[in-house]
């Protein structure tokens, strides 16, 4: 049986003040997977995800999600279609609880009034309350329940990252983006942090995650594009795509040692 088509780029170009970002990438997400998308630092990689959320529109190219044309959409719509991500820069809010920055993610999907909501009454009761019985399910599974009343501001970097992720997780995606999710986490959060890919994996949750962090990309994709300025030059399993002359070179050309790619 093939494989289902879950993302598609195509030709995705992206310029800013004429200088071109991304260059004509195509790529096909398939549904399920671990994807990773990998490349030095300023090879697009972040951008092109931008185009990809609803952040940018590009100049040329189309973004194909679940069957539609979704290059126009606005990225609150995309979410609704079922498009979740998390930032480089993690985006919670101190001033509130672990339960409540959770639950923000789920609002997307809300449909309730002003006044219901002034008023705690009608839809607003009825979905509140299925919010965060879903906030304490999922944060079940990620294992931080037990802190939900806790504020953001008290959470190690490790532990705020897993927020974000379950605040992703609640807005029910098909997808999930994760930008860097590794980033500056010890060894022991890294491995906290892959256990938690394969859960929403197996939940039938698609991943792409952009990363840095090699090891990390060769224990948790199946399929690894490179990117390197703004382009394509690789794609397949992780061993491929290492021992690739073009990745190696690229790699090399900014300084990364070839132990970083194999």
């Amino acid at each position: 049986m093939d494989k289902k088509i879950i993302l598609k780029a195509q030709n995705i170009t992206k310029k800013f003040s004429g200088l071109v970002a991304v260059n004509k990438m195509n790529v096909e997400i398939y549904d399920g997977e671990r994807h990773a998308i990998i490349g030095p630092n300023g090879s697009g990689k972040t951008t092109f995800i931008n185009v990809i959320t609803g952040f940018y529109t590009p100049e040329e190219g189309q973004v194909i999600f679940d069957g539609q044309d979704i290059t126009l959409d606005k990225s609150y719509d995309r979410t609704k279609k079922g498009i979740s991500r998390t930032f480089q820069n993690i985006r919670l809010f101190d001033d509130m609880s672990i339960e409540e920055n959770i639950a923000l993610g789920m609002h997307v999907n809300s449909d309730y009034n002003l006044l219901e909501t002034i008023l705690h009454v009608g839809r607003y009761k009825k979905q509140e309350k299925e919010i965060f019985d879903y906030v304490h399910k999922v944060s079940e599974d990620l294992k931080i329940k037990d802190i939900l009343k806790q504020n953001v501001s008290e959470l190690p970097y490790g532990k705020r990252r897993i927020v974000e992720i379950a605040r992703g997780l609640v807005a029910k995606p098909k997808i999930i983006l994760l930008d860097e999710p590794a980033a500056g986490m010890n060894n022991k959060e890294v491995l906290e942090l892959a256990d938690i890919i394969r859960y929403i994996s197996d939940s039938k949750i698609t991943v792409i995650l952009i990363e840095h962090n090699m090891d990390f990309v060769k224990d948790i994709s199946n399929t690894v594009t490179v990117m390197e300025s703004g382009a394509k030059i690789a794609e397949g399993d992780f061993d491929t795509v290492s021992s690739n002359p073009q990745v190696i070179e690229a790699y090399l050309g900014k300084g990364v040692k070839r132990n970083a790619v194999n």
